[in-house]
C-alpha cells in the first residue's frame, strides 16, 4: 500500500512544484513557463508508464496546454498595469497560427533527442542577446516589423515554438528590445503571444498523438491530462508574483537573470539529448 501511494504521490508532488516554479517565471519573463515545465516533465512523465520514444512528445504537448492557463494569466495581470502592445499580438497572430500548425506537423516525424538537443542550442544562443555587451541594449528600429519580415518572424516562432512546448517569449522579447521597446513591455506582450502559440499547438498534438499507442496513463493523445491539471493549477497562483516582480526590477539586471536563466537551461536539455 505504501509503495502505491509512493508510485502517485511522486509525480504529483513533482509537478505542483514544477507547476509553482513556471508560474513565476511565465510572469517575471513572458515566456509561458515552458522551459520549466519541459525538463520537469520529461524526469515525471515515465512514473506514469509510456515508452520512451514518447514521452518526449508528451512532455512537449503537455507544456504548450499548461502554458494556456499561465500565459492568460500573466496576460491579464500585465494588462492590468498597461504594458501590452495588443496591436502587435493581432497583427502577428496569423501567422503564429500558420506556424504552429508546421511545427506540429513536424513534430509527429521527428526524433525526441533531435528536438532536445534543437531546444538546447536555439536557447543557448538566445541567451547571447542579454549577456553580451555588444549586444545588450541594442536597437536596430523604431518600429515593429511589417510585412514579409513580420510574416517570417511571426511564422518562424509559431513553428520553432510549437517544436519545443514553449511559449515563444524569448523570441518575442529579443524582436520588441531590439525595435526599441522596454523589457518590461516585452515581456507582457510576450505572455500574449504564449497564448498564441499555446493554444493550437495543444490541440494539435491531441489530435496528431491520439492514435497513438505507449503514451502514458492520463494521456489524451500527446496531453497528459492529469500533469496539466496539476501544473495549470499552481502556476495560476504564482504567475502573477512573477508579474509584479517584473515591474519592480529594474531593466538592466532583469535581462542578466533571464539570460542566466536560459544557459541554464540549455546545458540541462542539451545533457538530456545525449544521455537520451
Amino acid at each position: 500500500m505504501h509503495g502505491d501511494v509512493m508510485v502517485w504521490l511522486v509525480p504529483l508532488v513533482s509537478m505542483l512544484i514544477a507547476g509553482l516554479v513556471a508560474g513565476f517565471a511565465a510572469g517575471l519573463f513572458g515566456i509561458g513557463g515552458g522551459f520549466v515545465v519541459v525538463p520537469a516533465l520529461l524526469v515525471v512523465l515515465p512514473l506514469l508508464g509510456g515508452t520512451h520514444d514518447a514521452i518526449a512528445h508528451v512532455a512537449i504537448g503537455t507544456s504548450a496546454a499548461t502554458i494556456i492557463v499561465t500565459s492568460i494569466r500573466s496576460l491579464l495581470s500585465h494588462a492590468k498595469r498597461g504594458a501590452v502592445e495588443f496591436e502587435v499580438l493581432k497583427t502577428w497572430a496569423p501567422w503564429i497560427v500558420l506556424g504552429c500548425g508546421a511545427g506540429v506537423l513536424l513534430a509527429g516525424h521527428v526524433n525526441g533527442n533531435v528536438l532536445k538537443m534543437i531546444f538546447a542550442v536555439g536557447v543557448g544562443l538566445m541567451s547571447l542577446n542579454f549577456l553580451l555587451p555588444s549586444v545588450n541594449g541594442k536597437v536596430v528600429s523604431d518600429t515593429m516589423p511589417s510585412g514579409i519580415v513580420r510574416m517570417g518572424i511571426a511564422g518562424g516562432l509559431g513553428t520553432f515554438s510549437s517544436l519545443l512546448g514553449i511559449g515563444g517569449g524569448v523570441i518575442a522579447i529579443m524582436v520588441m528590445t531590439l525595435c526599441g521597446r522596454t523589457i518590461h513591455r516585452a515581456i507582457a506582450t510576450a505572455s500574449g503571444i504564449g497564448t498564441l502559440i499555446a493554444i493550437p499547438t495543444t490541440i494539435g498534438f491531441a489530435i496528431i498523438g491520439f492514435k497513438e499507442t505507449g503514451l502514458p496513463w492520463g494521456s489524451l493523445g500527446y496531453i497528459n491530462v492529469p500533469a496539466t491539471v496539476a501544473i495549470a493549477s499552481m502556476s495560476m497562483l504564482t504567475a502573477p508574483l512573477g508579474v509584479s516582480a517584473a515591474h519592480n526590477m529594474p531593466a538592466a539586471p532583469l535581462k542578466k537573470i533571464f539570460g542566466v536563466y536560459l544557459i541554464v537551461i540549455s546545458v540541462l536539455m542539451f545533457r538530456a539529448a545525449m544521455r537520451g
